[in-house]
């Protein structure tokens, strides 16, 4: 080889490699591409698999309000899980309660359609066409099989024409909403409920439903539609029920009839803390203070796993409790139940004393005696200090609170108590909780509300007028503290929400202030972020602002009151219903309860009393009575102030007697 030759050698080597770098780097530039029709080609196979078995339904007539919510009555999906015509959809659907429904087979004929039974557990209905073909049932994914992060395809067929409509994400959760659905980020709304989701191989997860956490109404978790926060039903769950839906039977979620000690549920262990008169567990023997530790040789260690344990479980099914009382464990069975009546608290009739520094742990001091109540009747007076009830001590508040909840009204039951010295024991028939305001209190200020309080520290936070900020809001909080708070004394708290367009707050504080200063109540207004008025997420801000009050002052938890004017009382609502583990109150002025919101339940445990004052002409008037009504029959303390013809906020004498009804909220 000459001289020159040997020189072309590296060359050509270098155009070999850049030759090779070029058709990998092509390769590579297609494999995203390819990949990606790829998986468009799988997701289009898995869909037209399950495609037959979906069906359109339209439905004709029944309401088009449901709960405060607007239901439309646009075409919708099922899913064919028979044969002979069986085909379940969401529960949503046939809130409205149609006349007619009409199914449209993915050949394009039709069928008219009933409705079956209802699954009120997991919001799904069942229908039957009557069709002579055999229709085509798709195949179930196994749920044990089922895996986060593995596709998930909605698939709805509520549009004209042949095709189906899909939507893809991945399956985000399993055995959420207390164990009874998948969750998934694809898009899920109103036209695919009912539809199924499924895997990338065309097999049926589950039938896709709106849920909430928060509610358990048909129409609950409908507002998150397309929010990447989507559920199903496992259809595995479903095909054990199909049998008892195809023959008819309404399902219903089961119940125990028990309310649990507050406190996170996540780490807090399931404590009994009221047994529920007339319900399974009373039935069954369950007692105040047993843990529940087992459900059908399931371990249960707080109270999330005892929910999500029960949560699968359907009225009339039987289960087994493992319960600790004490050092002893007991076994046993019990049937669960559709509902347990209302729970309508006793009362005794008497406001406790307050405690200055360290919690009471002698006894409850009586500082107020309601006139014609069961303490006044029995002989109660102002100054006794209550020991036990039934025997059963009493050293605090908490203690009586407790022990008044084992009982119903009309209950016969013993008062120990203290007198000058002497142990006194009296009879007393319990009552129920008032909705009359008293007259007149003891003010806060005064001993007979609570012994007097040290020289308030130097280093106390601050007082007066002050402000409360987020770091992730613009707006904060004005809070107004008493110039003579003391960390020593326990103060309520007053969350004051705004209507629409803001809040004079010079004004809100000159008529505020002295009642605050009289009745140991520190005032919270937080700001909505828009002048327009307030956005539902604006209750979390709320709760944080609420978080900041009591990690700073001294607070009593049974007086932390939610109070607003007009659409400031529609977020009171909001906001009681959204942290029942603090409010104790709520008073509205000028308020129905909101739209499409969850209403609360009356519960042992965490009280809750409604003060509502309105006009009787006013254009709001018809829908808070309606609230006031809904509320009464739930069998909530509803305190009802008519303001006259016109609408209106409250006068100095009226906020005097809401400020009274805040005071007497640790009453019993």
């Amino acid at each position: 080889m000459t001289e020159p030759h040997r020189h072309l050698r590296p060359l050509a080597a270098l155009v070999c490699l850049l030759a090779i770098a070029a058709v990998a780097i092509a390769q590579q530039d297609e494999a995203p591409a390819d990949l990606a029709a790829l998986e468009e080609q799988a997701m289009r196979a898995a869909a037209a698999r399950v495609a037959d078995s979906v069906v359109r339904i339209q439905t004709v007539g029944g309401l088009e309000q449901v709960e405060d919510v607007l239901v439309g009555t646009g075409p919708t999906t099922g899913l064919i899980v028979s044969p002979d015509g069986l085909i379940v959809s969401s529960a949503f659907n046939f809130v409205q309660r149609p006349s007619s429904i009409l199914v449209t087979l993915s050949d394009g004929s039709r069928a008219p359609a009933r409705l079956v039974a209802t699954d009120h557990s997991r919001m799904l209905v069942l229908l039957k066409v009557e069709t002579e073909l055999s229709l085509p049932v798709p195949e179930p994914a196994s749920a044990e099989a089922i895996r986060v992060g593995q596709w998930a395809i909605a698939v709805g067929r509520a549009y004209p024409g042949e095709g189906t409509n899909l939507s893809a994400g991945i399956v985000s959760a399993t055995r959420r909403m207390f164990g009874k659905v998948l969750q998934t980020d694809a898009k899920v709304s109103p036209s695919n409920y009912g539809g199924p989701l499924v895997d990338i191989h065309g097999r049926v997860l589950g039938v896709l439903v709106p849920m909430s956490p928060q509610d358990e109404s048909v129409v609950a978790g409908a507002g998150w539609y397309d929010s990447g926060i989507g559920f199903a039903v496992p259809l595995e769950d479903l095909q054990r029920v199909l049998p008892r839906l195809a023959a008819g039977e309404d399902l219903h979620p089961g119940v125990l009839g028990v309310s649990l000690e507050s406190g996170d549920p996540y780490v807090k262990p399931p404590q009994v803390a009221v047994v529920w008169p007339k319900s399974p567990a009373i039935d069954a023997g369950l007692q105040v203070g047993d843990r529940i530790v087992g459900v059908d040789n399931r371990q249960v260690e707080s109270q999330m796993q005892l929910r999500n344990a029960l949560g699968s479980h359907y009225a009339g099914e039987s289960i087994h409790l493992a319960l600790l009382r004490g050092d002893q464990r007991i076994e046993t069975e019990l049937g669960l139940a559709e509902e347990v009546p209302a729970f309508l608290h006793a009362f005794l009739g008497v406001l406790p004393m307050r405690a200055v520094g360290e919690d009471q742990d002698d006894g409850v001091t009586v500082r107020f005696v309601y006139p014609e109540s069961p303490a006044d009747k029995a002989g109660i007076q102002s100054g006794d200090r209550i020991t036990a009830i039934d025997d059963r001590p009493v050293a605090s508040l908490e203690a009586a609170l407790a022990a008044m909840n084992t009982h119903i009204a009309g209950d016969a039951f013993k008062i120990q108590l203290q007198r000058e010295g002497e142990q006194v024991t009296l009879e007393a028939t319990a009552g129920e909780l008032p909705i009359e305001i008293p007259a007149s209190l003891p003010r806060a200020r005064d001993t007979e509300a609570h012994p007097p309080a040290d020289q308030p520290p130097a280093d106390r936070p601050a007082v007066g007028v002050t402000e409360l900020k987020l770091p992730e809001v613009q707006k904060g909080a004005l809070v107004y503290v008493p110039e003579d708070y003391d960390p020593a004394v326990r103060h309520g708290v007053a969350v004051w929400l705004h209507d629409a367009g803001g809040l004079d707050e010079e004004a809100l504080v000159r008529l505020w202030q002295k009642h605050c200063d009289e009745r140991d109540l520190i005032l919270l207004a937080p700001r909505a972020a828009e002048a327009g008025g307030w956005q539902p997420g604006e209750a979390e801000v709320c709760r944080k602002l609420l978080d900041l009050v009591e990690n700073t002052y001294s607070i009593d938890p049974r007086r932390i009151v939610a109070h607003g004017y007009r659409t400031g009382g529609a977020m009171a609502y909001l906001l009681a219903a959204e942290d029942r583990e603090r409010i104790r109150g709520v008073a509205v002025v000028e308020a129905p309860f909101p739209r499409g919101a969850s209403r609360p339940s009356a519960e042992p445990v965490r009280r809750l009393a409604i003060y509502s004052a309105a006009a009787s002409a006013g254009p709001l008037a018809q829908r808070i009575a309606q609230t006031v009504e809904l509320l009464t029959a739930a069998k909530f303390p509803v305190t009802v102030l008519d303001l006259g013809a016109q609408p209106r906020y409250l006068n100095d004498d009226e906020l005097d007697g809401l400020v009274r009804w805040i005071d007497t909220l640790d009453r019993f």
